[in-house]
């Protein structure tokens, strides 16, 4: 029984793909918090360079993946996928489990996908400084680590709770040479409004935005570097679903179901969108299931609607699901899906029943990893815990139903730097956080009014 299906180097993508030449409906436009009117470059210019404003605009369906990003990739790419047998076999089912393993990077998650050339395009515009924030620190340890390859000098703002809870991807990014600051901060106006109103403010990916932002705007030597959400984003991490697709032929399947998690948008994005416009296009089409914490439940509980990127308003409106900008999650462990907002594409395509969601609870997600790792061997991140956790109930479900499916998941990282919380798991002192209701509706109500 063939278990890893192995691509060459020569075999990986060379293009990036762009579900927005696909989609049957253009994806609402981005407005200018003022003017509420569609923002132009010149709008986006203190943030990001030309290079990457032009993929967040673009819908070209191929963009070429420049040779020094290719060159850089290949130090972990292709990434493998593998047949989980052993986890069938516990599970008792008749599905056919497969996982796209991202751990392999030498960030141990999808993140330096984007990571890398994000660095790349700034260096080719002559920017020496960076800043970013960082939920869990799955982004900001690979934006650390480009920015050692291509000379920058990266700043990570933190969510103070992930900050204090895994010290050892602060280390990291110190290692790849890196400052760690924890959101919020005394660096920024902003950070210093929000501790002089609470002082033990846990933080949120919102408040870490606005800080890295306000940093970038201040210095035109400056930008800003953003880890999921945006178009730009998402699409270089299509690199994940191009190489699976390709992968899944190797193994003569197609994927029956297809399973993410989803934060801001990225990984999740990264595995669907090849699957998606594929089907668009009028190929063999997948039922695709995004899965999300129930204690930040953006898909699921959230409002399609306009609403700004980060806490201080500093960002354009973009129409997304939200859960409001001034929401701000519980402290559970996969700090890299506490963020308010989903990615407007991915926003798009839920709206477009391109895609169905679900959201589970923080111990059964951790339950789920364990038991793969005790069957496959690679300890999952607390946030791929989820893609795992919708996984096996899809082949639960194969299983009473007796339908020999086939399921293809994003295992988008290691938890090798999150051992605390799987400690607590097995201590019996991990919670199943509840957000507040009563903040949820308030900050729903907060949500800017957008004139038709």
């Amino acid at each position: 029984m063939k278990t890893k299906f192995l691509l060459d180097e020569s075999q990986m993508p060379k293009y990036w793909y762009n579900l927005q030449a696909d989609f049957p409906e253009p994806l609402p436009a981005v407005l200018h918090p003022g003017t509420q009117q569609p923002v132009g470059p010149s709008d986006l210019e203190p943030l990001f360079p030309e290079a990457l404003i032009e993929q967040e605009v673009t819908t070209e369906r191929e963009v070429e993946i420049p040779e020094p990003v290719r060159d850089v990739y290949q130090l972990w790419r292709p990434a493998p996928l593998y047949r989980a047998h052993r986890l069938e076999r516990a599970l008792g089912t008749p599905a056919k489990i497969f996982y796209k393993y991202e751990g392999v990077s030498p960030a141990g998650s999808h993140k330096p996908n984007t990571a890398i050339p994000q660095a790349f395009y700034n260096q080719q515009a002559g920017i020496r400084t960076l800043t970013t924030e960082t939920g869990a620190g799955q982004w900001g340890t690979s934006l650390s680590f480009a920015g050692s390859l291509f000379d920058i000098d990266v700043t990570v703002f933190q969510v103070r709770v992930s900050y204090n809870q895994k010290p050892y991807r602060r280390a990291v990014m110190e290692t790849y040479g890196a400052k760690c600051v924890p959101s919020p901060s005394e660096l920024t106006e902003f950070g210093r409004k929000v501790l002089a109103e609470n002082p033990d403010h846990t933080g949120s990916l919102g408040i870490a935005i606005s800080e890295a932002v306000e940093l970038a705007v201040q210095d035109p030597n400056t930008k800003y570097a953003l880890g999921s959400v945006l178009n730009h984003v998402l699409l270089h991490q299509t690199v994940i679903g191009l190489e699976a697709m390709q992968q899944m032929e190797m193994a003569d399947c197609w994927p029956d179901v297809i399973v993410g998690c989803t934060g801001g948008g990225s990984n999740f994005a990264g595995i669907a969108f090849p699957f998606m416009g594929h089907a668009l296009r009028g190929g063999e089409k997948s039922r695709i299931v995004a899965v999300e914490p129930s204690a930040c439940p953006t898909l699921t509980r959230g409002k399609y609607a306009y609403d700004f990127g980060d806490t201080a308003h500093m960002t354009p409106l973009t129409k997304m699901h939200t859960l409001g900008s001034g929401f701000t999650p519980p402290g559970f462990h996969a700090g890299g899906l506490r963020y308010h907002g989903m990615a407007p594409m991915v926003s798009h395509a839920k709206e477009l029943g391109l895609f169905d969601a679900v959201s589970y609870t923080q111990r059964e997600c951790f339950e789920a990893g364990v038991l793969f790792a005790r069957n496959e061997g690679i300890v999952p991140a607390p946030e791929a815990n989820h893609a795992v956790k919708g996984a096996i109930d899809e082949a639960l479900r194969c299983k009473r139903e007796g339908k020999e499916e086939v399921i293809l998941f994003n295992l988008c990282g290691h938890g090798h730097f999150d051992m605390a919380a799987y400690t607590s798991y097995f201590a019996g002192e991990l919670s199943d956080h509840e957000y507040d209701e009563q903040e949820l509706a308030m900050a729903l109500s907060g949500l800017p009014s957008v004139g038709a």
